[in-house]
């Protein structure tokens, strides 16, 4: 019974076209509805639950929780905008944060008693993005840098010197 997360790029560059036509922002709303679809013929598949994320600042950036149902995914989905920066290491900040509050509110993790090793849902971030330089409200930043900076922050086997630099976890 995995967690599916989709981190969804919002940011303006997402208002490009295709060779197609569509934009890019509509490209990936189709691919999450035929992931889904698809998904949805699996028996396995029967307990998964879907959250949606996007590179909105948060709280806004959290469109469909672990208590909202498939209707409301996919009503979220549908009636997503490309607007604003491209905030990735936020947003996967925001992604985190979503999950590990999902596991405190389920019993999964316990404040100051740590997981428990009984409890096993695994959780899969799925971020769809069309690769745009990130951009804050400080201006344009080395994406690697910046990215490895969150992560470091949320998980703690990750370290490098750089993140000093930035004045990021360290």
């Amino acid at each position: 019974m995995p967690i599916l997360l989709f981190l969804i790029d919002t940011s303006a560059s997402m208002n490009q076209r295709s060779h197609l036509g569509t934009t890019y922002l509509d490209t990936a709303k189709g691919a999450v509805e035929t992931f889904m679809k698809l998904r949805a013929r699996d028996p396995a598949s029967r307990g998964d639950r879907y959250m949606l994320v996007t590179f909105e600042e948060p709280p806004y950036a959290i469109k469909a929780g672990w208590k909202e149902n498939h209707a409301t995914f996919m009503n979220e989905l549908k009636n997503l905008q490309a607007e604003g920066l491209t905030t990735l290491g936020q947003s996967l900040r925001t992604a985190f944060d979503l999950l590990n509050l999902n596991r405190l509110v389920t019993g999964i993790d316990n404040y100051g008693q740590g997981r428990n090793p009984f409890f096993l849902e695994p959780a899969i971030i799925i971020t769809i993005t069309d690769g745009s330089k990130l951009t804050t409200t400080s201006g344009v930043q080395d994406e690697a840098v910046h990215i490895l900076c969150v992560l470091q922050e949320c998980l703690i086997s990750v370290w490098s010197p750089w993140c000093r630099k930035y004045k990021v976890g360290w």
